[in-house]
């Protein structure tokens, strides 16, 4: 068998961060979460990603996490890859969290380095440390999260020396300013230790990123299937069809990064009745009335499978 590369990884495709559904009162929905997770199944999702930050992970107590952890991976039984979020500033705490995730099904954990708040950070040599400890102690692959909320600058040449010398550190979502010139020189730098090259933050440089050599995505988990006819054309050889698909998702697209944001898959499974109430848990704030009806007469346009998914 060859060895995974970029040319040849183990995952690729459309990875959506799965939402997290709570009740009325602010409790974890079970029924709705396996309902959510059902849908994005059904629409062409390749494979879920579970407690990101698009998850609400951060409002989540270690017990829920646990729950959410167990009940997501039973519920998916195998029918897709998942990836688990088990980022946490303790090198300790992450490896308990994704040897559990690996015990429990995961085909990947995604980690962003340690920080904490506005200004705790850790050197260069601790993330590698911290990175290293983790490679070692699972036997999945690590997707490392580069991504602006953790205000920790990750250089191409220290993200590929990663590559090149920890065995599981093979993945990268990419989420900084400029992520299609980071992913080329990336791939361009780390070579055939960089598996996968990913974008993230709700496609909105999807295009750009498939043309510097990503070969998955992690977006919002509203309309999969609009994002699979973007990656599946581009994925065929077909750019004129990807470019012509991306102008055509893009409102949507632009809807949920710049206005929508966490909350948007939420609102869109409610108003198509796969999950019972999509509020966030205090104190983040609701979708604002206006925002909601922006978002769903950018949908409706385009007839995405979650708005028709129960009928």
């Amino acid at each position: 068998m060859s060895r995974p590369n970029s040319r040849n990884p183990r995952y690729k495709g459309v990875f959506p961060v799965v939402p997290t559904t709570f009740d009325a009162a602010g409790g974890l929905d079970l029924e709705s979460q396996k309902r959510c997770v059902d849908f994005m199944i059904d629409a062409g999702s390749t494979g879920l990603c579970i407690l990101a930050n698009f998850s609400e992970q951060f409002v989540l107590s270690d017990s829920e996490r646990d729950t959410l952890t167990r009940t997501i991976l039973e519920h998916v039984r195998g029918r897709v890859p998942v990836i688990v979020t088990t980022t946490h500033y303790s090198t300790q705490i992450t490896i308990a969290r994704s040897r559990q995730a690996q015990e429990l099904g995961a085909a990947m954990v995604m980690v962003m380095p340690p920080y904490h708040g506005a200004t705790f950070r850790v050197a260069e040599s601790q993330i590698y440390e911290f990175y290293a400890h983790l490679s070692e102690a699972i036997s999945i692959p690590v997707m490392i999260q580069d991504a602006p909320v953790s205000g920790t600058p990750l250089s191409v040449p220290f993200l590929a020396k990663m590559a090149t010398e920890l065995e599981q550190i093979k993945y990268f979502k990419i989420e900084t300013p400029g992520a299609a010139a980071k992913l080329r020189e990336l791939i361009r730098v780390g070579g055939d230790a960089i598996e996968g090259p990913w974008d993230g933050e709700e496609a909105i440089t999807l295009l750009a990123d498939l043309d510097a050599g990503a070969t998955g995505a992690m977006t919002g988990g509203g309309f999969p299937d609009g994002i699979r006819k973007i990656v599946d054309a581009y994925a065929a050889g077909d750019r004129e069809a990807a470019v012509a698909e991306y102008g055509r998702w893009l409102p949507l697209i632009n809807f949920e990064n710049r206005q929508g944001g966490i909350l948007t898959a939420k609102a869109l499974m409610l108003a198509g009745g796969v999950i019972q109430c999509d509020a966030p848990r205090h104190p983040f704030p609701e979708m604002h009335p206006a925002t909601r009806a922006g978002l769903l007469d950018a949908a409706r346009r385009l007839d995405p499978l979650v708005l028709r998914w129960t009928r």
